[in-house]
């Protein structure tokens, strides 16, 4: 064979192994694009759900949390706020402002699957390469599952502090409850675009760890479900499709991961929804920072008062992301 033509041949056989390179990376920009509105979609559809199951406990809980200083308190107990708030204006007080939350909890899920998807890939590119296609080990969740509710904070407290002054009841001196446009309109004008990241760094705390308790714990007793599936039901292991969970192992799953994030960082989001609430409280008052609030809160009422609306929260949220996981997992596994 001549030199002219070996130098053909090497030429086609490069320039096929470009295409085919080509190729494969544009298939697996493609694959991300795909994961990534999966993730998007599929967590948005569950966070609205999980919301609106959960959304009066909630302004139970923030309406317990942002209780003024002075004694006594205006509410004895999570019963006794439902009771004043039914008799005052029926169940639409509970869901007031609903909208809002709404919104963020398609936000806060999407981007809290998104991000934990893209940061498991970060460590699978870089510190912890697969081995024959193992899974990540525990640790390495749990940080990626905090990694996600760090960058998820940033999203999430401008709709909550909007939510906030919305779920507060009205002081005497006003007559009319805001829209929120209106309290968007009034933090705007009197704290610029950067007063609604007031309270971050409670919200910070709260979603970086709760968000890695979240998905540790959803992995952690996943895990320990599909050890006992293989060990004691075989069965029951070869019906779902690549590990698939019976849907009851991925409630018990996912309420136990709700019931880790909520009770172990819960007095970051006492301080915070304190933080956010104190305007309303307070006729327009100054603000306070993070840990001051959370000083005066202690000597006030000490660890009872940072711990105050925690019971309702852990007990609405089992159920929501109990239903949060087992729609999300039954979306992705429907549509691949």
């Amino acid at each position: 064979m001549t030199d002219a033509a070996e130098g053909r041949i090497a030429s086609l056989t490069d320039d096929r192994i470009d295409n085919l390179a080509s190729k494969l990376v544009s298939e697996k920009s493609g694959d991300h694009g795909t994961e990534a509105l999966k993730d998007i979609t599929f967590g948005s559809i569950a966070g609205v759900i999980g919301k609106t199951i959960e959304y009066p406990f909630d302004t139970v809980k923030v309406r317990l949390q942002s209780q003024p200083d002075t004694l006594p308190l205006r509410y004895r107990g999570p019963l006794d706020c439902f009771r004043q708030s039914l008799r005052a204006e029926g169940i639409s007080d509970l869901y007031r402002g609903i909208s809002a939350p709404l919104v963020g909890a398609a936000i806060e899920t999407s981007s809290l699957f998104f991000s934990y998807r893209i940061a498991q890939n970060a460590l699978r590119a870089t510190i912890l390469p697969p081995t024959n296609g193992d899974p990540l080990p525990l640790g390495a969740l749990v940080a990626c599952g905090g990694a996600s509710g760090a960058f998820t904070s940033l999203l999430l407290t401008p709709i909550e502090l909007v939510k906030c002054q919305m779920q507060v009841p009205l002081s005497a001196s006003h007559c009319q409850h805001p829209g929120p446009l209106s309290i968007i309109a009034s933090i705007f004008r009197h704290h610029g675009i950067l007063g609604f990241w007031h309270g971050q760094l409670g919200t910070l705390i709260r979603e970086t760890g709760g968000s890695a308790a979240w998905f540790g714990s959803y992995e952690g007793v996943s895990a320990l479900f599909r050890e006992y599936n293989a060990r004691y039901t075989p069965l029951v292991a070869k019906v779902g499709k690549d590990d698939t969970l019976p849907l009851y192992q991925q409630l018990l799953a996912g309420a136990t991961a709700g019931v880790s994030y909520n009770f172990v960082f819960f007095p970051a989001d006492t301080i915070k929804s304190r933080m956010q609430t104190e305007q309303v409280n307070s006729g327009g008052q100054g603000r306070r920072t993070f840990w001051v609030s959370g000083k005066a809160l202690w000597q006030q009422q000490g660890i009872r008062g940072m711990y105050r609306g925690c019971g309702i929260t852990v007990g609405r949220a089992a159920p929501s992301s109990a239903f949060i996981f087992a729609i999300y997992e039954g979306l992705r596994g429907w549509w691949g």
